[in-house]
């Protein structure tokens, strides 16, 4: 018998549990379907879900359909309890990603189709919902391949469209030309190798196209190969009602029996214990077996030290989830409490869910929390009531802000009171944006023995490291050890914890730093007349939004906030809907924070007072120890660097002595711009410089000689227009009323900039959501207007311009996007961002009103002929 794990993802309201209860009743499993509205269904058994509505474990159910075994996963579809989810697909072989017929593709949506593309996960499509009013599958085809991508497929019919599936494919598409037709089984392939994606259409609340969707799983899916010896991963950890921690996982290679021996590696700890009992879950049930083989799903008793995302015998382990918390909740403890007790009993859930991440915060002697949402909180609270016996509150949800560096320095951290010695050097670079902490080591193995330096490397990856504006951790950093120093009899490991961690701090505080905050993608779908109150508030929150988009006879607006302005967003939208406009977010990362200043004295963190976390160092004199500034430091630094030459060398008392401080100025140039921080990071920035250029001179001989002729290249404007419109207050008010006039009003003013200036402006608005739109290039009065094509943001379009004509204009951007303005820095850019930009415009304006008042003044003193 053929044996499949699928999985069922969805976004929220998407149908998924009842996708998953008319398959059950389809194979047999259940004899009468279940509905979520009546609380009944199979698999959402525990109350908050059935209270709720929403699925917030993921559940297991063992069901045939011919001679075909099916482990079912169902996942949860809310937001804040994606993590879970994530976790399921590293045990996947197939999935069935659900999309409204109704709404179409949401944000949601697009974040589990990345997730399956990221994890390698076959997918199947299932278009639900299709009973309701204006659904049609032409639309539902159309916005599928807009938002999601090419190889989806209408299976839904007798006979498959084999042209359109052979177009996903070359060979399958030779195959095609000479036989008329594919085998299953190459479409089989396809669909394993996600080149195609077959689709079906139809309600799984009326139990339509759920049993083509069945047969086609059955007919165009393979049982994976598996390892002949012992491999497993596990995938989630839980407690079942007696207290038993469960390791969940799926077995990838070989056989698992009770009473085998079971050998793994946490926390760089090696242990080995016995399987006390193996489960098969179906639903709230389950069944005791004595072995498993690969390819089966089931829950094992015994093992106290597994996690999620571990492999055991031959499977290896899974890489870090991309989806992670951006809030953070004190946790609010009775009083009485024995706050250590409460501490490790929260562990347990940490468990659980490792996102979590407990952490106790010896400033506010508070255990912190992370979650994805306030739903989540609510969670929290019931497990821990019904768990412990503790009936805790939190407090107020406070965003994870994160921060980074602009520029490369170098960081140097000394540790040496008395008999004990260790210096460190690390070069401290920006890494890509989500690339976390990153390190190497380039230190010479004949000063630094191999041991110190990977004793270092550990002391880099062992912890959060705080930076310097707020105290939040860092990210997105590279560091390199250098060089560092050791003593024969007086290092011990200790030593080069404090000195990293001193390097870490000092290179921070000479660093050029950013606040970092994470941002949400949106979708709003409102009533049409809801629209301009919608964009104001969306301007107000300091999000970047598209032009709307009808669908239907409603308005979809989409775009992109930071959290901490449009995470409670729903509320409002309920508020003044009544109920009838929704809000999907849909994490997109961490950006430059769009009120650092605000945020930094908020914190009012103090980075020197911050005793754990210090950032000067500690030297020996006469027997003892003295700290020394953070500024000062590299002075008194028994080891000078070189970063031009990457060398390092010792040095002497008597050099210290003679010697005047190093700096980084002698290395590289120190200069604190950002479009130098911007070469530094990503390299040179490939701009033709505007220096003189040069002509031929034929006047002295015949072969050319060239000369300066003291020409600059031309200026060229290019302004990211509805950025500039939600930007500028007065054009915001129009646009709150009617975005075409606040467009053409924008132009008008351009014009007169223009026209004032001399320069080249074009003006570039998004067309993105238009359907079947072609870019459109025209002339308002003397300013070049652009409407991108469809699937074209306008920052796309700048950044693709701003490389076309880099050689030719010397190109400046006005844009507050801050994402934009690193793209566009790189292909040679200056930018300006939209304040700066209106200041612009503001001084071009009083300019131009002082000349015309000039020319009147003037024109009053001309006599005419007949009164001279």
């Amino acid at each position: 018998m053929k044996k499949i794990t699928l999985g069922i993802l969805a976004h929220v309201d998407g149908g998924k549990t009842t996708l998953s209860e008319s398959l059950l009743y389809n194979t047999g499993k259940i004899k009468e379907l279940g509905r979520v509205d009546h609380k009944n269904t199979y698999l959402d058994n525990f109350s908050m879900e059935r209270e709720r509505g929403i699925t917030i474990f993921s559940k297991q159910a063992v069901l045939e359909y011919q001679d075909m075994q099916i482990t079912l996963l169902d996942t949860p579809g809310h937001v804040d309890f994606s993590t879970e989810m994530e976790r399921t697909l590293q045990v996947l072989d197939y999935a069935i990603l659900i999309v409204s017929g109704s709404e179409g593709v949401q944000g949601h949506t697009e974040t589990l189709w990345k997730l399956l593309k990221r994890y390698e996960i076959p997918t199947f499509i299932f278009v639900n919902k299709m009973d309701m009013p204006r659904t049609n599958k032409e639309f539902s085809g159309e916005n599928m391949r807009v938002r999601l991508g090419d190889g989806i497929v209408d299976f839904s019919t007798e006979e498959p469209d084999y042209e359109q599936i052979a177009m996903c494919d070359e060979q399958a598409l030779d195959y095609y030309m000479e036989h008329e037709e594919l085998t299953e089984e190459m479409i089989a392939s396809l669909v394993q190798n996600r080149l195609l994606f077959p689709c079906y259409y139809g309600s799984a609340l009326n139990n339509k196209g759920v049993l083509e969707l069945l047969e086609g799983i059955y007919r165009y899916s393979y049982e994976p190969i598996y390892e002949e010896n012992f491999g497993a991963k596990v995938y989630k950890i839980t407690k079942d009602s007696s207290g038993n921690r469960l390791t969940h996982m799926k077995i990838t290679g070989g056989r698992l029996a009770v009473r085998d021996e079971i050998h793994g590696i946490s926390n760089d700890e090696e242990w080995s214990a016995k399987v006390n009992d193996i489960r098969i879950y179906s639903g709230e049930k389950y069944s005791l077996v004595q072995e498993v083989e690969a390819g089966n799903v089931c829950a094992v008793a015994g093992l106290e030290k597994t996690y999620s995302g571990q492999g055991l015998g031959v499977e290896s382990e899974t890489e870090e989830p991309d989806l992670k918390p951006v809030l953070s909740y004190s946790v609010l403890l009775p009083k009485g409490c024995n706050v250590n007790q409460v501490f490790q009993q929260l562990k347990e859930l940490e468990e659980e869910d490792p996102t979590l991440n407990l952490q106790w915060n010896e400033d506010t002697s508070e255990i912190n929390i992370r979650v994805m949402g306030p739903i989540q909180i609510q969670l929290l609270k019931a497990l821990i009531s019904e768990r412990f016996g503790l009936e805790v509150e939190f407090g107020t949800g406070k965003i994870l802000y994160k921060e980074t560096i602009l520029d490369t320095v170098e960081g140097v951290g000394h540790f040496e009171p008395l008999r004990h010695y260790a210096e460190v050097h690390l070069l401290l670079e920006p890494g890509e944006p989500g690339s976390g902490i990153t390190f190497e080591s380039k230190a010479d193995t004949n000063a630094l023995s191999r041991n110190w330096q990977r004793l270092i490397m550990t002391h880099l990856a062992e912890r959060e490291h705080r930076g310097v504006l707020t105290g939040a951790p860092i990210t997105d950093i590279h560091f390199t050890l250098i060089a560092g120093k050791a003593h024969l009899k007086h290092t011990e490991g200790g030593d080069f914890r404090q000195a990293t961690y001193r390097a870490i701090r000092q290179g921070l505080k000479k660093a050029q730093s950013v606040l970092l905050e994470p941002y949400y993608d949106f979708v709003l779908d409102i009533d049409s007349d809801q629209v301009g109150r919608a964009m104001t508030d969306i301007g107000q929150m300091n999000g970047q939004m598209n032009p709307p988009e009808m669908i239907g006879d409603r308005s979809r607006i989409t775009g992109y906030a930071p959290v901490s302005e449009i995470g409670d967003y729903q509320i409002q939208v309920n508020e003044y809907s009544h109920g009838t406009g929704t809000l999907s977010l849909k994490y997109k990362g961490y950006a430059p924070c769009h009120n650092q200043e605000e945020v930094i004295e908020k914190k009012g963190y103090d980075s020197e007072s911050d005793m754990r976390n210090p950032t000067g160092s500690v030297f020996c004199a006469h027997g003892a120890g003295f700290y020394v500034p953070w500024d000062e430091v590299e002075q008194y630094m028994h080891i000078k660097t070189d970063l031009a030459t990457n060398q390092s060398f010792e040095v002497t008392p008597e050099i210290m002595e003679t010697s005047r401080p190093v700096s980084m100025k002698d290395s590289y140039a120190a200069d604190k711009e950002l479009m130098e921080s911007f070469e530094r990071t990503f390299g040179p920035v490939k701009r033709k410089k505007f220096q003189e250029k040069k002509t031929r001179d034929y006047t002295k001989s015949k072969k050319p000689v060239y000369r300066k002729s003291g020409k600059t290249l031309p200026d060229c404007l290019l302004v990211d227009g509805y950025n500039i419109v939600f930007a500028w207050e007065e054009l915001k008010a129009i646009a709150a009323q009617n975005i075409d006039a606040a467009r053409d009003k924008l132009l008008d003013m351009l014009s007169n900039y223009q026209g004032y200036t001399g320069k080249t402006v074009i003006a570039v608005f998004d067309a993105y959501n238009v359907k079947r739109h072609k870019e459109t290039i025209y002339r308002h009065q003397n300013v070049y207007v652009v409407f991108t094509k469809e699937a074209e943001s306008a920052d796309i379009y700048i950044a693709k311009t701003t490389h076309q004509l880099a050689n030719k204009y010397r190109v400046t951007v006005a844009t507050s996007d801050a994402l934009e303005q690193l793209i566009i820095m790189g292909h040679g850019a200056l930018r300006m961002s939209a304040m700066n930009f209106y200041e612009e415009y503001l001084r071009v304006e009083k300019e131009i009103s002082g000349y015309l008042n000039q020319n009147n003044k003037l024109e009053n003193y001309v006599i005419s002929p007949e009164e001279n």
